[in-house]
């Protein structure tokens, strides 16, 4: 129905086009070839670390997005609102994606479950997405996930990956069993279901590694998140793609490295909405003469990972970059997109490898050796 092109390639974007041509481009892969990331290992990737070596779990993403700094022995998970039918099987993954103001009521219901020795925190993230806070002692992170990922089926049963998650799982489960009650009467968030058990992770800082002073711009909070736990500064934005271009330029001269996260292109490719993650390409690209304007030493257009909707998920699809600097070779691309990225200069190489490419064609780098 789309004439086999991808939404990029269908996407009338002639700012990007533009970049491309006087640029280098090529197509990353986020962890691996055949690998489907999710979007904290990909991020990491992107920004020099290892997504092999270094791991942060989904609920310390969550808390972090929304300020919440974890405590040494805290254990977070993200909490994702559900529909259940009268079997407790799950009919809708995401609650129909209810407002912020019905989450906010649930979370303060939550939050009154009494679990002995442990001190709970349960906090609104965004639409049908949250984060619970075990505060306590002995835990491990080593718990599988409730959410089954699929419907027409029961929630997982939370069980101990290692010996030292006993304790944790038992805590967990007496939660989602006092959860049920609670929200027996609440639909269509009648359910909850737990993802990414984490413990707050040990990161060196961007600024610590690469002498940078970061910004983050990102309305979603997970992303903040991620930008958090590095060490970016999280700069307050409006909502819109227009808003974070705006915020970017208004901050432009107090930084040397931002981070500008659009959402909108992700959800889209999630709801399996082919014509809605096109417009999002467009409205990127309608705000993009407000980046080069700004005259950047280099600038890298990427994604964390593929999200093509005719999956309706993310997948293991290469994605396309582009690399634009007074000090890069360009190649013959012409235009971004990937078919286009997949003939450029840079071939197909890591995501691992973005950042010391960006901070060499933005000089930041000094001569390896004598």
């Amino acid at each position: 129905p789309h004439e086999g092109k991808t939404e990029l390639e269908k996407a009338d974007a002639p700012h990007l086009d533009e970049l491309a041509a006087g640029g280098i481009s090529g197509m990353t892969d986020p962890i691996g070839r055949g690998i489907t990331p999710g979007s904290g290992p990909s991020h990491l990737a992107l920004f020099g670390y290892d997504p092999l070596k270094f791991e942060i779990g989904r609920g310390a993403l969550a808390a972090a997005g929304i300020g919440c700094d974890l405590g040494p022995d805290d254990l977070a998970a993200r909490i994702t609102f559900a529909t259940a039918d009268g079997e407790g099987k799950v009919t809708d993954r995401r609650a129909g994606r209810i407002s912020g103001e019905e989450n906010r009521k649930l979370c303060r219901l939550l939050e009154k479950i009494e679990i002995k020795g442990i001190e709970l925190f349960v906090k609104t993230v965004k639409e049908h997405r949250a984060v619970v806070i075990f505060r306590g002692t002995g835990f491990s992170d080593a718990l599988n996930d409730s959410d089954p990922q699929v419907t027409g089926v029961p929630p997982l049963e939370i069980e101990a990956l290692s010996p030292k998650a006993e304790k944790a799982a038992e805590i967990v489960r007496n939660f989602l069993h006092r959860a049920k009650e609670v929200l027996k009467g609440h639909h269509p968030a009648n359910m909850i279901l737990l993802r990414g058990f984490a413990q707050s992770p040990r990161l060196l800082s961007l600024a610590e590694i690469y002498r940078l002073r970061p910004a983050a711009i990102a309305a979603y909070p997970m992303y903040r998140g991620i930008a958090r736990l590095v060490g970016m500064d999280v700069l307050a934005t409006g909502g819109t793609i227009e808003e974070e271009f705006s915020t970017l330029k208004d901050n432009f001269p107090k930084y040397d490295f931002f981070y500008l996260h659009i959402k909108g292109s992700d959800s889209a490719g999630e709801d399996g909405d082919f014509q809605r993650k096109v417009k999002v390409i467009e409205e990127v690209d309608r705000n993009i003469p407000v980046l080069t304007g700004l005259r950047p030493a280099a600038i890298a257009v990427t994604g964390d990972h593929s999200t093509p909707s005719v999956l309706k998920s993310h997948s293991w699809h290469a994605v396309p970059f582009l690399l634009s600097s007074p000090w890069c070779r360009p190649d013959k691309v012409g235009g971004f997109s990937e078919e286009a990225c997949s003939q450029g200069g840079l071939g197909r190489f890591p995501a691992l490898k973005v950042m010391p490419l960006l901070l060499a064609h933005g000089r930041k780098f000094t001569k390896y050796g004598a």
